[in-house]
């Protein structure tokens, strides 16, 4: 295995490429495939000159999902305990967006487990396999070497490859101005990323005052970074033709979905996009790093810190991030205060409309995320700050309309290429019918 530089990993042989945090380039690769022919490989993750992975059988794979480190199958030859102890957190196959936050039912069990599990199935999002990995107690850590990592296997991706690239870079630099988790490792099929004790905010967090105001700090913060990748506001818009050109060529084969899909185009989806592109043209926005999807389960509720008032909280899940108007970051944010993707029966999410932000719930945010942006402002009078305010009001309601177009779009294709139990035609027709309540009030 030789050394692999972050920006290169999906071109490399090398199926893992550990990138420490500050160094342009990888270290050696720390987990030993094992080789469809099943002679030994050492690591700096195998003990005692015995291979870390039997030949006989690759922990990393399970039933129902293709190993990402090796090709060899799950095999009933007996074989020593696995000293890597895998824990399932969520099996999808979409990429980002709204998710649901419990684990979904019939997860597959954790293969080759040493000893009782010290961890219960978490949440995660509709994107991808995500498996807390965690050393045992009689294995040693080599030098310093992380007891617990979060292994993230990507599921079926829109964006494209490139993006996965951006992404690896993106998550690294993240890291090291501790705005996310720390990055371990990346390969073809994935990554190694910090594990960090929290859990995921649930929607009606939203509302509490404490949390809304920290995360409208970190979104600030966030709004605040100087990013290498292209300044143009391409990815909203850009994003959504490319959507709505696969839509155009989808069919469903079941009649129930197929009557939903036809009354969702029967919105004359191209043309209300033009609708919406010149109204958002003529609203101003300033041109920003952003998320693009701050919702409940993209924000970290740290364990040990939930009594703190500033430093509670951490962002994941970049996939989505780029440059992009701020009126969108915000106002998708604000339309993810309505929906629970808890829900425990069929569309498995509930949209409580009610739920969105009020303008002192609104006005709370923003003199918050404005408080932590006065340093690149500079002060303002008690005038302009209340015509700030005002115009930020239009600026984020306008753009709640694209994330409501936006998720819509994105849910209909799900709805054909996702395996998740989850009703995605329902939810498209959700934020379509949310999009026309929220024109009507904006016009």
């Amino acid at each position: 295995m030789s050394p692999v530089p972050l920006g290169l990993a999906l071109a490399q042989p090398c199926l893992v490429s550990p990138v420490p945090l500050g160094a342009s380039l990888g270290c050696p690769c720390p987990v030993s495939p094992v080789p469809a022919w099943g002679s030994p490989v050492r690591g700096p993750w195998s003990r005692s000159g015995q291979p870390r992975y039997s030949p006989a059988r690759c922990p990393w794979s399970l039933p129902s999902v293709p190993c990402p480190v090796s090709s060899v199958p799950l095999r009933a030859a007996p074989v020593q305990p696995c000293p890597v102890s895998l824990v399932p957190l969520r099996v999808a196959s979409a990429p980002p967006g709204p998710p649901p936050s419990g684990p979904l039912p019939g997860a597959p069990a954790a293969p080759g487990h040493a000893g009782p599990d010290p961890a219960s199935p978490r949440s995660g999002g509709l994107s991808n396999l995500l498996f807390k990995c965690a050393l045992p107690e009689h294995i040693l850590s080599v030098g310093d070497e992380p007891r617990q990592v979060l292994l993230r296997v990507y599921g079926a991706i829109l964006q494209g490859v490139d993006s996965l690239v951006l992404e690896s870079v993106m998550f690294a630099i993240l890291a090291e101005r501790a705005l996310g988790p720390r990055l371990y490792g990346v390969f073809p099929q994935g990554r190694l990323e910090q594990y960090i004790p929290s859990r995921r905010l649930r929607t009606e967090d939203l509302q509490d005052p404490d949390i809304s105001k920290e995360i409208a700090v970190k979104m600030s913060r966030f709004h605040g970074m100087v990013m290498p990748f292209n300044k143009e506001p391409k990815w909203l818009f850009g994003t959504m033709e490319g959507y709505l050109k696969q839509i155009s060529e989808l069919t469903f084969p079941e009649e129930a979905q197929l009557k939903k899909f036809n009354r969702l185009k029967a919105y004359n989806l191209q043309e209300e996009m033009k609708s919406l592109r010149e109204l958002l043209e003529s609203t101003p926005s300033p041109v920003v790093f952003c998320h693009n999807d701050v919702q409940e389960g993209n924000i970290l509720l740290l364990a040990g810190h939930e009594a703190s008032s500033s430093d509670k909280l951490m962002l994941i899940d970049f996939e989505y991030s780029s440059y992009n108007y701020r009126g969108f970051d915000i106002g998708n944010h604000f339309c993810e205060w309505v929906y629970n993707y808890t829900h425990d029966s069929w569309p498995f999410y509930k949209a409580s409309p009610e739920n969105y932000p009020n303008r002192q719930q609104q006005l709370h945010f923003i003199r918050h995320y404005l408080s932590e942006d006065s340093g690149r402002r500079g002060d303002t009078t008690h005038e302009e700050q209340a015509r700030i305010e005002e115009e930020m009001l239009t600026e984020i309601n306008r753009f709640a309309l694209a994330s409501h177009f936006f998720w819509g779009l994105w849910s209909i294709l799900q709805a054909k290429i996702s395996t998740i139990k989850f009703g995605y035609l329902d939810y498209a027709q959700s934020r379509f019918e949310a999009y026309f309540q929220q024109k009507a009030r904006c016009l």
